[in-house]
């Protein structure tokens, strides 16, 4: 049990953090832990989930993506404007021409990152007002409201009234959020891909020198957080039940901020799954509790942002001078080696 708390320092800081979050949230307000709370919580936070585990094989590998919001809004509305043309469609071919768009703008971004050896962040911020002010140019901010039927069908896998009268559903962008999460999982800790990542994310020079092919890992997590991208907005427009341009627009830092929180190391070569849905939760378990206590939405970006820095504070923190008892079990174990 140590060493299982030991290696996942930051989740388990993180998961402290939120419970303790939860329980001071729901003296102010007896909405707030329930279950059906619980579940409009998980259905809102699946989109930006959806965005954190792509950007966190961004981060894994030593790059930052900062236009992934804005290439979903293009792979959304690039998908509604196809559908429309293949005579509506259907969710075989919405997930394949959103995910294609997706992995084709981050594609572009590896080649500018590969290629034209521009900075990641530099190269994303650029391409973050390429895509999104072609978006605007070429479709002059008009929404589209008149999608198929299948994506505005509301689809509930479960649902069940409670005895206060209120519903629990365990919806589409749910039950996809969980798929990306765990092909997500599976890429990066099961194959020499995702090894392989870890390794360039932390020494690049090393990595070079060892025979990794260094511009198949920019590909790789470029195009993997574009997947990501354009299946989050599909997922958007299924939700919203209806396509606009600007609607994602501003996510990034949001997403990054809580990929980071959850353990996602800037300089690359740290990062888990688990730690990454915990940070997006943070930040959503935070901002639902604070609209339910009747706190002005203005008040929601100083609040959530001082959250952010305590709980980054701690999680940089070594779980074994918050439980000393940790360190002391530790140093009687090697006492009985020697």
């Amino acid at each position: 049990m140590r060493r299982l708390i030991l290696g996942h320092t930051t989740e388990f800081t993180l998961l402290a953090v939120m419970i303790v979050l939860c329980i001071g949230l729901s003296f102010g307000t007896d909405r707030f832990l329930t279950i059906s709370n619980a579940f409009d919580v998980l259905n809102v936070s699946a989109v930006n989930i959806i965005f954190a585990v792509g950007l966190l094989v961004v981060l894994i590998s030593g790059g930052i993506d900062i236009s992934f919001a804005v290439a979903a809004s293009v792979a959304q509305y690039v998908t509604a404007l196809a559908l429309g043309a293949l005579g509506g469609g259907d969710w075989a071919e919405g997930f394949i021409i959103a995910g294609a768009v997706g992995i084709g703008l981050g594609l572009i971004n590896a080649a500018l990152v590969y290629r034209l050896h521009i900075i990641s962040i530099v190269a994303t911020i650029s391409t973050f007002n390429i895509f999104f002010g072609l978006l605007m140019f070429f479709t002059k901010g008009v929404s589209i409201y008149d999608l198929p039927e299948w994506l505005t069908t509301r689809v509930v896998f479960f649902e069940r009234e409670m005895a206060d009268g209120s519903w629990i559903e365990l919806t589409l962008p749910v039950v996809v959020m969980i798929l990306c999460c765990l092909a997500t999982w599976f890429m990066i800790s099961r194959t020499t891909i995702g090894r392989q990542l870890y390794a360039f994310g932390d020494n690049p020079e090393g990595a070079r020198r060892f025979g990794i092919n260094i511009g198949a890992m920019h590909y790789i997590s470029f195009g993997w957080m574009g997947l990501m991208a354009g299946i989050a907005g599909l997922m958007q427009a299924h939700y919203a039940e209806e396509v606009v341009p600007n609607a994602l627009y501003g996510r990034e830092l949001d997403v990054l901020a809580a990929t980071v929180l959850g353990g996602a190391r800037l300089g690359g070569g740290k990062g888990s799954v688990i730690g990454c849905v915990l940070g997006v939760l943070m930040v959503s378990i935070t901002q639902n509790g604070l609209n339910l206590m009747g706190v002005s939405p203005f008040a929601f970006k100083m609040i959530v942002g001082a959250i952010i820095l305590v709980a980054i504070t701690l999680s940089s923190a070594r779980i074994d001078k918050l439980l000393p008892f940790l360190a002391k079990g530790n140093a009687r174990r090697g006492s009985t080696h020697s």
